[in-house]
């Protein structure tokens, strides 16, 4: 037997997803606590507020997933990176409140996101909204689920009749202009990683991006939308190898169906 196989037998998917899953709902919980009340807002840079709850969380599921798998690397939003984590197979890739901009404007659009990654590939994903329940989760091969139901992406065959989630600061900038009349509709939510949700669960057709996003953004959610029938690509048309020394996708990102993500890319290249 592989040293491969010994390891991963040591730590079956299962095993894995079912403590992410624990891990997020926990985290979830301690972010309700800070929800429509009192909190210390920080700034880390423009327009990018990290409240206490951000923190508290972090420090929840730092503490729970290296616990149990003290091997694995850590890459987190709000924790100070460490190149340790380069030399590891398996690396937890998480974000402990995406979405903070709108869970500080108290709209429900914000998601735990715990990934795991094992050479690069994304092979667990687990998204929870704390304030809808709703709990994403997906492991390789193991296909994706909403809530323990199954989920797939689905499509229409024509653009104009797609439904592409989008970024609400991106339209406010009217980065989307261009495109007018071209999709079916664009619908501007907030958590890069709630949209990638709601793609894998068939709710949109297409989620983009135009903006460079960061792994921890899009780690779990990757895993779920592969789970889901989908693909998630960079606008070169690359898929993203995680745990990189530079965490940023750039210059933005196209998931959901395959046809549509195919279909959107083009129109997306040709402006």
């Amino acid at each position: 037997m592989s040293i491969y196989m010994l390891f991963s037998n040591f730590h079956p998917m299962n095993s894995i997803l079912k403590l992410a899953k624990e891990a997020a709902i926990e985290a979830g919980s301690l972010i309700l606590n800070y929800y429509k009340a009192d909190y210390e807002i920080t700034d880390k840079g423009y327009h990018n507020p990290v409240t206490t709850a951000d923190l508290e969380a972090d420090t929840h599921l730092k503490e729970v997933l290296t616990n149990a798998y003290p091997e694995y690397g850590w890459l987190s939003e709000e924790t100070v990176d460490s190149p340790v984590r380069l030399n590891k197979d398996r690396v937890w890739v998480v974000d402990p409140l995406d979405g903070t901009k709108e869970f500080v404007e108290g709209v429900p659009h914000f998601v735990v996101s715990v990934g795991c990654v094992e050479n690069g590939v994304p092979i667990a994903g687990v998204l929870f909204n704390p304030v809808t329940k709703e709990i994403f989760t997906a492991a390789k091969g193991e296909g994706a689920f909403l809530n323990d139901e199954p989920i797939r992406c689905t499509t229409k065959n024509d653009l104009a009749d797609m439904v592409i989630l989008n970024s609400r600061s991106e339209t406010r900038r009217g980065l989307w202009s261009p495109y007018d009349g071209m999709f079916g509709e664009l619908k501007a939510i907030g958590s890069v990683a709630y949209k990638l949700g709601l793609t894998a669960a068939g709710q949109a057709d297409i989620f983009a991006s135009l903006r460079p996003k960061n792994e921890w953004d899009i780690c779990a959610g990757n895993c779920i939308i592969n789970e889901a029938g989908g693909k998630l690509i960079d606008l070169y048309g690359k898929p993203r190898k995680y745990n990189s020394l530079n965490t940023l996708l750039e210059p933005g990102l196209i998931a959901g169906d395959i046809d549509a993500v195919d279909k959107t890319l083009e129109v997306l290249k040709k402006r």
